[in-house]
C-alpha cells in the first residue's frame, strides 16, 4: 500500500506548544449512586483545586460517555473522546473502576498583522489515540506494581486507606509525566537486551544461580548491564513494567561516570584482591554507616494470580545492575546486607569488566560506526525486544530523535493501520521531503525504517529495505 504525505510543509515564525495533561482523575459509579452522593463516586482528582462542582460536572461527563458507547458495543465501551481543543482518554483498570486522562491538544500560535491578536489553530489530529492510551494503561501499571490492586487496597483498609495510596502515589509521578516526550516506543513497552556470547551468558546464568542457592531468601533476579535487559527470572507483564521504572526513574537517579565509585566507601579492599565496584541503588547507601537503615522499595509481582509483595535490591557494579527480590515477609537486616555486598560485589565486578571487554571486541570487529542511510524501530510482540537507532536517548522526560517529529507522526500512523488487522503487512509511505517510510508487519514482529533516498523509486525502496533485513534481520522476516 502507497500513501503519500502531504506533511512537512514550512512554516511562518510561529510558536509551537505540545500536549499538555489538563487533568486526570480516578472514579467507581458505584460508590455514589444517588442524587447528592456523586463526590463519593471521586477517588483521586488532579489538578485537586479544581472546585467540587467542576470535578463532579467532569466525572459525570464521562461516565454518561461511557454508558452512551455501551448502548452501541456493551464489551467495548469508549476509549477516547476527540473535540477541537482536548482529547480525553478512558481505561477501565479493574471492575467499575474508571481512570481518565484529558489531554490539551497542541496548538499554534500565529501571528497577526496590524496589531490584531494571533490566530490559535489546534492540531487535534497530531495526537495518536494509540500511543496516549498506552501511557494512561503505564500509569496504572505503574501504581499497581508499588501498590498492588485497588480491590487489595479496599479489602484491607476500605475506600479511605485506597484514597491514601492513589494521592500519594499519582501526586509524584503525574510529575514525571512528560506528554511531549511520548511516541510508538511508549506503545511497544519494549526491553532493549543486550547481546552477548553464549559463553558470558553462561556467566551470568551461573552467577544468579550462585547468588540465589547462597541467599535463599531471594526470590527472583533480573541482570542488566547498561540499561539493557540480560537475564530475568520474573513474568514477562512484570518484567516489563520494573524494565521501565529502572531505565527511566532508578538509574537516571543514581548515573554517574563508570568506576567514579572510588570516592564511595566501599572499596578495593575485598582480600584475593578482587576489585570491588558494588553499591546499593535502593537500601542503604553506605553499610559502615551505624545509623544506616536497611529498608527497601516494596514492589507486587504476580498481580494476576498471587500478588505476591516484595523488597527490591537494586545492586550496581559499574555498568552492570542487579535487582534481587526479597519477599516482605522477610526482615531485611545488616547482616544480610553484609553478606549479599560481600557475595556479589566482586563477583559483579568481574562480569561487568568482561561484558565491557567482550562489547568492546564486538564493535572492533564490527567497524566503525558509520550514519547508515536508514534508520529503523524494530519490536518483537512475543518476547518484548525492541531496538531503536532513531532514538538518540528515551527516558520519561526526554526523547531525543534523530528524525524530524513529523515522520515520527507517519511511523504512528502506520502502526495505528497495523494495530487494525491481524494479517501480515506492508506499508510504505513517500513523504514530501526526501524520505521514505517503511512499516512491515510479519509473524508477530515488526519493523519500521526510515530512509533519506532524494531520487529513489518505490522498486529502490522496496530492495534497500529487503537488503536491511537480510543483515540486520535475517531469519526474522519472511515477507518477500
Amino acid at each position: 500500500m502507497l500513501m503519500i504525505s502531504p506533511r512537512m510543509a514550512s512554516g511562518m515564525q510561529e510558536k509551537q506548544y505540545t500536549p499538555s495533561l489538563l487533568s486526570f482523575f480516578i472514579y467507581n459509579p458505584s460508590f455514589g449512586p444517588r442524587e447528592g452522593e456523586e463526590e463519593k463516586k471521586i477517588l483521586f482528582y488532579h489538578p485537586s483545586e479544581v472546585e467540587k462542582n467542576e470535578k463532579i460536572r467532569n466525572v459525570g461527563l464521562c461516565e454518561a460517555i461511557v454508558q452512551f458507547t455501551r448502548t452501541f458495543c456493551p464489551t467495548k465501551p469508549a476509549k477516547s473522546l476527540h473535540t477541537q481543543k482536548n482529547r480525553q482518554f478512558f481505561f477501565e483498570a479493574e471492575d467499575s473502576f474508571w481512570i481518565v486522562m484529558v489531554v490539551r491538544n497542541p496548538w499554534v500560535e500565529k501571528p497577526n498583522k496590524d496589531g490584531k491578536p494571533p490566530t490559535i489553530e489546534y492540531q487535534e489530529e497530531e495526537i495518536l489515540d494509540t500511543v496516549y492510551g498506552a501511557v494512561l494503561r503505564q500509569c496504572y501499571s505503574m501504581y499497581k506494581l508499588f501498590n498492588s490492586t485497588f480491590v487489595r487496597a479496599m479489602e484491607t483498609g476500605g475506600v479511605e486507606l485506597l484514597m491514601q495510596k492513589l494521592e500519594k502515589f499519582f501526586y509524584r509521578y503525574l510529575q514525571t509525566l512528560h506528554l511531549q516526550s511520548c511516541d510508538m516506543l511508549d506503545v511497544f513497552g519494549g526491553i532493549t537486551f543486550f547481546p552477548l556470547d553464549k559463553m558470558t551468558y553462561l556467566k551470568i546464568q551461573s552467577f544468579v544461580n550462585r547468588v540465589e542457592e547462597s541467599l535463599s531468601p531471594i526470590m527472583y533476579t533480573t541482570f542488566l548491564y547498561n540499561d539493557q535487559l540480560i537475564w530475568s527470572g520474573l513474568e514477562q507483564d512484570d518484567m516489563r513494567i520494573l524494565y521501565k521504572y529502572l531505565t527511566t526513574s532508578l538509574f537516571p537517579r543514581h548515573s554517574e561516570p563508570e568506576l567514579a565509585g572510588r570516592d564511595s566507601p566501599l572499596r578495593p579492599e575485598v582480600a584475593g584482591n578482587l576489585l570491588h565496584y558494588g553499591r546499593f541503588l535502593t537500601g542503604p547507601s553506605n553499610l559502615k554507616d551505624p545509623e544506616a537503615k536497611f529498608r527497601f522499595p516494596r514492589i507486587f509481582v504476580n498481580t494476576k494470580d498471587s500478588s505476591e509483595e516484595m523488597h527490591l535490591i537494586v545492586y550496581k557494579a559499574m555498568s552492570a545492575a542487579v535487582c534481587f527480590m526479597v519477599s516482605a515477609s522477610v526482615e531485611m537486616t545488616r547482616e544480610f546486607c553484609e553478606q549479599l555486598d560481600g557475595l556479589v560485589g566482586p563477583q559483579l565486578t568481574l562480569l561487568a569488566s568482561d561484558i565491557c571487554e567482550q562489547y568492546n571486541v564486538n564493535r572492533r570487529i564490527s567497524g566503525p560506526d558509520k550514519e547508515p542511510q536508514f534508520k529503523f524501530i524494530y519490536f518483537n510482540h512475543m518476547n518484548l525486544a525492541e531496538k531503536s537507532t532513531i532514538h538518540m536517548r528515551k527516558t520519561a522526560s526526554v526523547s531525543l530523535t534523530s528524525v524530524h517529529p513529523d515522520l515520527m507522526k507517519i511511523l504512528g500512523d502506520i502502526n495505528c493501520d497495523f494495530a487494525r488487522v491481524d494479517e501480515d503487512e506492508e506499508i510504505v509511505v513517500k513523504a514530501m521531503t526526501d524520505y521514505w517510510v517503511v512499516g512491515k508487519k510479519s509473524d508477530q514482529r515488526e519493523l519500521y525504517v526510515i530512509l533519506n533516498q532524494k531520487n529513489a523509486n518505490l522498486i529502490e525502496v522496496n530492495e534497500e529495505v529487503k537488503r536491511l533485513c537480510a543483515t540486520q534481520f535475517n531469519n526474522i522476516f519472511f515477507l518477500d
